[in-house]
Order: structure tokens, then sequence, then C-alpha cells
């Protein structure tokens, strides 16, 4: 159901065009076809009991979807084939506050552990592909904060070769300098979707952040329309100077989702979005 199509039992029924399902709509008898009238009280009375039950079924699955168990409930003697699978627990929210501490715009100041691998990991892929990156000194000021110090130097410099190239930026459809033509706006941006430790220690750890990315010009004008992708990306992260560092990273294709059939929206309601809501800072 889309927002704003709630159900309305006294109309007939109706025809989602844009899904191409009917919707079912019912519509209640006028008198009682037990054979008398309707009694508020009694129908009050079922309809509690009614809602109590389905809270303590929505409550009971909620606790049995999130418990942890130990590892030797959940395999059998002979092993079993789900015994490999990551608990709900791993994949679900941490509920671990975000860091306090910034430097510029990007977080810092992580945990150190492997959730603040994992958080340090997620907003340091949001910077290193942002739009900033694409502008030389803000360029420098991301590479210096999210590289570690040793391996940020030549990062910098093969950085600053590949995005100074006059045919890379030209192929985006960006000026020299990394800036969008008149009345275009450049939008990159990505949005962690999950994280998972590969492998940890107290003084490094392998990360995969997974997630989808927007990257293009919006405006009438553009030729390089914002389309959307999927990526995951390993970084590998050293503890140093008290904070989660990368010295590398290597990126493959997907998983990528089945696609919607969904309109795309015009260039102005994109970079109206663009231009209105800003990004987070993600936490394990």
């Amino acid at each position: 159901m889309t927002p704003g199509d709630e159900h309305d039992y006294g109309e007939p029924a109706r025809t989602d065009e844009r899904h191409g399902y009917g919707g079912t709509r019912l519509r209640l008898p006028e008198n009682d076809p037990y054979g008398g009238t309707r009694r508020g009280t009694r129908s009050s009375s079922r309809s509690l009991v009614t809602v109590v039950g389905v809270v303590v079924l929505l409550i009971a699955a909620i606790a049995f979807a999130n418990r942890g168990g130990d590892d030797s409930s959940s395999t059998s003697a002979g092993g079993s084939p789900d015994a490999d699978k990551p608990k709900s627990a791993s994949t679900a929210a941490s509920g671990t506050k975000p860091v306090e501490s910034k430097n510029g715009a990007i977080p810092t100041g992580y945990a150190h552990n492997a959730q603040g691998a994992q958080s340090a990991a997620a907003n340091y892929a949001v910077a290193l592909g942002s739009a900033d990156m694409f502008i030389t000194d803000r360029r420098h000021q991301i590479v210096d904060t999210v590289y570690a110090p040793d391996v940020a130097a030549a990062r910098q410099s093969a950085l600053d070769t590949a995005y100074s190239s006059e045919t890379f930026l030209s192929n985006i459809g960006l000026a020299k300098d990394g800036t969008a033509p008149d009345g275009q706006t450049f939008v990159s941006r990505i949005i962690p979707v999950g994280t998972k430790v590969a492998a940890s220690s107290a003084s490094s750890a392998t990360v995969e952040v997974w997630y989808t990315s927007l990257f293009g010009l919006s405006g009438a004008a553009s030729t390089n329309p914002v389309s959307e992708s999927w990526f995951t990306t390993t970084y590998q992260l050293t503890w140093i100077n008290n904070d989660w560092k990368v010295t590398d990273f290597q990126q493959k294709d997907g998983p990528v989702p089945v696609g919607r059939d969904q309109k795309a929206s015009t260039a102005d309601d994109m970079t109206k979005a663009v231009e209105e809501y800003g990004g987070f800072t993600y936490a394990r």
C-alpha cells in the first residue's frame, strides 16, 4: 500500500493503476447477519481481545528474532546447514551512539572494537564517495582525515592525478576545477546499507561496506543524468593515533537488487532533493 492509500472499508473495490492489481474493499452489512442488532459493547470487547492478541504475538516475534542464544543450542550434534549463517543480532543495528567528534564534516574518534571499525568504514565510504572529492582542497582534507598518515601522502598524489584528468572530468560533464556547468548540480553520494567485519585484531580490521550510490548531473541540459549503482567496498583499517584509519581498499559490483518500475524524477525534483536532503552520520 502506498502512503496515503488508507483502507476505506465503506467504498467499493478500486484498482491501483500504478501496480496493476485490484485493492479489495469490504462493505459491512447494515444489519447483523446472525439475526440481531449490533451490540457495541460485545464488538468492542472482541476487538480488544483481538488487538491484545496481535500485540502479544508481535512482541513474541520481535523477542524471538532478536534473541542471541548460544551456539550449542542452535547447532545439532551432527552440525546444521544453517550453522554458518549470521544470527539476526549480528546484522541488526547495535544501537551504539554515533561518534561526537568530527574533523570538518567527517566523523572521527571511533571505538576501539569491531563496531567502531564498521562505523569508521561506513562514514569514510561516504566521504570518499562524495562530490567534495572532485574539489582539490576538500579532497586533500578528506584524504588526510580518512587515511593513515603513512598512506595519505602517496594516496593524495595518486588521487590528484586521477581527479585532475581533463578527459575524466569531461566525461562526467564537469569543468577543469571539478565544478558543474551553470544550471546543473553535480551529485555524488554513497548511502551505506550494511557493514560486515571480515577479520579483526587489536590493531587492524577488514570491513566490508555494502552501499548504493547516486552519481551524475541534475539539470535540464544534463547529458549525464543522476543514476543509481550498487557496490561493496572492502576497507583495510588500522588502529593509529586512537582512531581507525584506512590503509587500502578493494571495490566490487553488487549485490544489486531488482529494480522497481518507478518513474524517474524530473531534473528539477532531483536537484531540489539533493539540495534539501542532508546526509547522515553512520554507526554500527
